[in-house]
Order: structure tokens, then C-alpha cells, then sequence
């Protein structure tokens, strides 16, 4: 399973690249679902979930005033591990697996083309919730 989540990855990471790879727009609308819990763009704040504008390159599990964090995923960032688009690609395909602690009620993300859409929408927020 985990060959497969790293060969997905892998794949996504490739294809993020190209400009053209993913749909943006269907990853706006895939990210709906997300923001039940999360919030993203100007504006954004904490939730149920932390707010996730600039992404890309942050310490994972380091939103200020942000307490619901798990176990793994804090260890994850004290040891200096950050988001870019694989990374959260494998983390919203199978959520549990990539960090067993996690407190979010999520099964993940099985099509592949959403998955790729809706990670293009969220890496292109910056950290003032602007995109980039």
C-alpha cells in the first residue's frame, strides 16, 4: 500500500510540473468538501482543521494558535518535514496511513485526477491567502 501511495506520489509530483496537468477550477470544487473543516484564502481561519493557506514549504503541524494536531504529525514537523504537492497528495490519498494519529475523519481521496486538481488549488494559496 505504501509503494503504491509513494508511486502516486511520485506520479503527482511529475505532473505537477506542467502547468497544464491539473484542473484547478475542478480542484476548487473538489475542495468543498474540505471546507467543511478548513478554510483557505484571504481571510482564512482555524476550524475544525487548521487553516491552510501557504502550504507549500510550511512546517508541517505549525499553524499558529492551532491545537488540534495530532501526535505523528507534530513529531513530523519538529523533525523539520514541510508540505509541498507530493507530500500532500500522499497525505490526502489515505490520510490515516500517512499519519496514524490524525484526528481527521477522512477517507481520503481516490481518484486520481481529483486528487492531483485539488492539490493544484490548495499549493496555489500563499500565506496571506492570496494566490500566488
Amino acid at each position: 500500500m505504501k509503494k503504491v501511495l509513494v508511486l502516486a506520489a511520485l506520479g503527482l509530483a511529475a505532473a505537477a510540473g506542467n502547468a497544464f496537468a491539473a484542473d484547478v477550477a475542478a480542484g476548487e470544487k473538489a475542495f468543498a468538501k474540505c471546507k467543511i473543516c478548513h478554510a483557505i484564502g484571504e481571510g482564512a481561519t482555524n476550524k475544525v482543521g487548521p487553516q491552510i493557506n501557504g502550504l507549500a514549504g510550511r512546517k508541517m503541524a505549525s499553524v499558529e494558535g492551532f491545537k488540534g494536531y495530532g501526535a505523528d504529525l507534530k513529531a513530523m514537523g519538529d523533525a523539520g518535514k514541510v508540505w509541498d504537492a507530493a507530500t500532500l497528495a500522499t497525505y490526502l490519498a489515505d490520510p490515516k496511513a500517512f499519519n496514524p494519529g490524525t484526528k481527521m475523519a477522512f477517507a481520503g481521496v481516490k481518484d486520481a485526477a481529483e486528487l492531483e486538481n485539488v492539490v493544484a488549488y490548495v499549493m496555489q494559496f500563499g500565506a496571506d491567502g492570496k494566490v500566488k
